[in-house]
């Protein structure tokens, strides 16, 4: 199988070495660094394992963004290299930001649409794969309405099925339920577990959040301050499902702690 590589130029994917058996995508050596002189990360090096549910913790400002949307493509790095194991092709790798991104003047129907609509796809299909994915996030009758109509966490479910839609290999996300509250994040957690396991997705998850990473997560990332360096990555061998009696047990508390004692560890010792 070939590996595609995506190069510090931007320029066409190359041929690049094997990644390890099972890896969706690796970070060799990636590093980031702004015109202002800002270097948000540094020599970062990781794989991505097909189907995983990783989490990316780390303190505000620490480049977790950053990294995320270079492996997303939407900014290139400045040292590097970012390798996939099968070159990607339209509607492979989805991204949900920290906010909803919705366009006002559509429908909730035609907010999800909008990928297919961009990959030139057929209107009777996507009529139909639209339907059955506002059906997965629990919005079936809610495609006629407007995002202003729409709760926070209503309308971050649009933001989720509109990622979804196009049927990704890799779904990225940036703190998606940071500014909800408590009780709306909860039940976000858990309907995100549910359609994870269900569609088989590979998911990297942002977050500053320990308790979040702990209680998604079946590998999590810890990174220092900026520039942002991988200081501890922790397996979460907690089975699945996951629901409030593991939200409430020792297990779970004690994997926070664990998590919580490393984040201040790479925050103690800082980017330098």
């Amino acid at each position: 199988m070939d590996v595609a590589e995506a190069t510090t130029e931007g320029t066409k994917p190359t041929a690049a070495p094997a990644l390890p058996p099972g890896t969706l995508a690796a970070l060799r050596g990636v590093g980031k660094s702004f015109p202002n002189g800002v270097a948000a990360v540094r020599a970062l090096d990781l794989d991505i394992k097909a189907g995983e549910f990783l989490a990316v913790l780390g303190p505000s400002g620490c480049g977790k963004s950053t990294a995320l949307r270079m492996l997303a493509g939407l900014i290139p790095p400045s040292q590097g290299s970012i390798m996939w194991r099968e070159e990607r092709a339209p509607g492979d790798l989805s991204f949900v930001f920290q906010e909803p991104t919705l366009m006002p003047w559509a429908s909730v129907a035609g907010n999800v649409c909008l990928p297919l609509m961009l990959l030139g796809r057929d209107e009777t299909a996507d009529a139909s794969r639209v339907r059955q994915t506002l059906e997965r996030v629990g919005l079936a009758s809610f495609t006629k309405a407007y995002p202003r109509e729409l709760s926070g966490g209503m309308q971050m479910r649009v933001s989720i099925a509109r990622a979804l839609v196009t049927d990704p290999k890799l779904l990225l996300m940036d703190e998606p339920f940071a500014a909800l509250d408590e009780i709306t994040r909860f039940k976000l957690n858990n309907d995100l577990l549910m359609l994870w396991r269900e569609l088989n997705k590979t998911v990297v998850f942002v977050t500053h959040s320990v308790f979040e990473s702990v209680y998604l997560a079946q590998r999590i990332v810890v990174m220092t301050p900026r520039p942002g360096r991988i200081f501890d990555e922790i397996a979460i061998d907690a089975s699945y499902p996951r629901d409030e009696s593991f939200r409430t047990s020792a297990e779970y508390a004690a994997l926070c702690r664990k998590v919580s004692q490393a984040l201040a560890a790479a925050v103690a010792k800082g980017g330098a």
